[in-house]
Order: C-alpha cells, then sequence, then structure tokens
C-alpha cells in the first residue's frame, strides 16, 4: 500500500523479529494516518533534498513487538510516529544537521553515528503534534544508551 509519493506501508512494517517470532505487526488505521504524516510532514522532504532513497530500518511496532526488541514502552514506533532510517551514500551526521535547519519534528535523534565513520549509526525522527523540534544524540557508555542534548559528533 502505497502511503506518499514514495514510501510503502510495507516498508514501514517489515521485521525479522516479528517474522521469525510469528508476531502480528499489522497497523490500525491510526496508525497509518501517523505514518502518512510521517512521511508527508519529514521523511518526504528529505528524499527530495537528497534524491536519494530513504531506507527505513525500523518504522511501526505493535506493543509486543516492541516488548520483544526491548523497546521504550512509550516509543513513538508504537504509535507510527516515529522512523530510524538512513540515506544511502550520506553521513547521518549531515542527514541530521540538514534536518535540524529545514523540518519541524517531535525528536530528532541521531543514534550511535562514530565521528569519521560516515555510514555508522543512523537518523531517529518522530512526528507529532505540537512539535518539539528536540534534537538528541544516543550514544553507548559504559554498555547503557545515553542521550546527550543536540547533535553532538
Amino acid at each position: 500500500m502505497q502511503i506518499s509519493e514514495h514510501f510503502t506501508l510495507e516498508e514501514f512494517l517489515k521485521s525479522q523479529t516479528a517474522a521469525r517470532l510469528g508476531i502480528d505487526n499489522s497497523p490500525s488505521d491510526t496508525v497509518i494516518r501517523n505514518l502518512q504524516a510521517l512521511c508527508h510532514n519529514v521523511l518526504e522532504p528529505v528524499r527530495l533534498h537528497y534524491r536519494r532513497p530513504v531506507v527505513i530500518s525500523s518504522g511501526y511496532r505493535s506493543a509486543l513487538l516492541n516488548h520483544w526488541i526491548g523497546g521504550a514502552a512509550t516509543s513513538q514506533h508504537r504509535n507510527g510516529e516515529a522512523a530510524d532510517f538512513e540515506v544511502p551514500g550520506v553521513a547521518n551526521l549531515e542527514v541530521a544537521r540538514w534536518m535540524e535547519k529545514h523540518l519541524n519534528y517531535d525528536q530528532l535523534i541521531l543514534e550511535f553515528y562514530t565521528p569519521g565513520q560516515a555510514n555508522s549509526g543512523w537518523v531517529h525522527v518522530s512526528w507529532r503534534k505540537p512539535y518539539r523540534n528536540q534534537e538528541l544524540t544516543a550514544v553507548k557508555r559504559g554498555g547503557k544508551t545515553v542521550y546527550l542534548p543536540g547533535l553532538v559528533a
């Protein structure tokens, strides 16, 4: 099912964990509308700016799938409001900084980026009104994920 010009619903539903465990990851109509808003307001502008595919690594997660992968109970992925992605051939830091300057969003997180390694990590973005335009950087410290304010590289 096409949910925007360049994105299909299936891109946001695919999950190796769900397939392996037989978890139903079917979204509600509300979740589909949220995914459409995420695409329209954030992901399509990224796709159009870079003129390259935006590859979704994590989109919608049912409550059960989110539990099995260790996601936060409050994860916006559960509502279809968030996606993790990369733009092949473009450093994740560059994508995040472009988004920070040109788009509105709820959260923008540069996750596990290693300076000097353009393809390290990924970008997490969420869309929900009212949006916060909050930027964070996720890093591992002592085996735990720590969120630093801003886009830190």
